[in-house]
């Protein structure tokens, strides 16, 4: 997520700690995408989206949920397009600039919609946008949003509360939008009761209280496996 987003967002509830904005900051500046390039690829995969997919919040590129992927699958190609600060409307962008012939395009995204109140008919017609042209580039496309983030520590009453109606809707959004257009949902959302991100937030959460940590990357790439995020792909 970029400075301009997670500062707009601290904007509207100024008890947001000024340590976690400027955190937030120094982890996106850090942050590198991974990628992979082997010599005879087996698959070719296809990263596009936000902080989350280049790995914000992790302690090295391999940690990420990508580059977590690229450590069990070593063989794969890895090209990751993913920029901090990336909207739907920015997905689809880098989108248009990618090659086709990949076997998988992952999708994450989401979050800077949430926070930067992207109007539900604005991010539908992104989202929709977006996952048209995953379809014109690889076999298969999953889509994976972030979870609630009214549940970060970033966040909270009441500016949280309203962030996680906005995450419900994003979900209920993709979900839709995926079953358009014949993409795999990948739903991290999960009730406060049920959310690790919440019984476990110190552990999962980075620095900044935002991003996922190298922990909270792992969990999510064990949802990826569990909800058949790579089934028909790997191995």
């Amino acid at each position: 997520m970029s400075v301009a987003a997670i500062t707009a967002g601290a904007l509207l509830l100024t008890a947001c700690a000024p340590w976690r904005i400027l955190t937030a900051a120094d982890l996106a500046r850090e942050a590198r995408p991974y990628t992979a390039a082997p010599e005879q690829p087996t698959r070719r995969l296809l990263v596009v989206g936000d902080s989350t997919a280049v790995g914000t919040g992790a302690d090295a590129a391999a940690d990420s949920l990508v580059g977590l992927i690229g450590q069990t699958h070593p063989q794969w190609r890895i090209d990751n397009l993913a920029a901090n600060g990336a909207k739907f409307e920015d997905v689809a962008r880098q989108l248009q600039e990618a090659a086709g012939g990949y076997d998988l395009v992952l999708v994450m995204a989401g979050g800077n919609d949430v926070i930067r109140f992207t109007s539900e008919d604005k991010l539908r017609s992104d989202m929709d946008r977006t996952l048209a042209l995953a379809r014109q580039r690889g076999a298969q496309v999953v889509l994976m949003p972030c979870g609630d983030v009214g549940h970060a520590p970033f966040f909270i009453p009441p500016l949280s509360w309203g962030m996680s109606r906005r995450s419900e809707r994003l979900h209920t959004m993709a979900q839709a939008v995926a079953a358009t257009h014949g993409a795999r949902y990948v739903r991290l959302l999960k009730p406060r009761a049920q959310d690790p991100f919440l019984l476990h937030s110190k552990a999962l959460h980075a620095a900044d209280g935002l991003h996922p940590s190298s922990a909270g990357y792992e969990e999510w790439f064990s949802e990826l496996l569990a909800q058949g995020g790579l089934a028909g792909v790997a191995p």
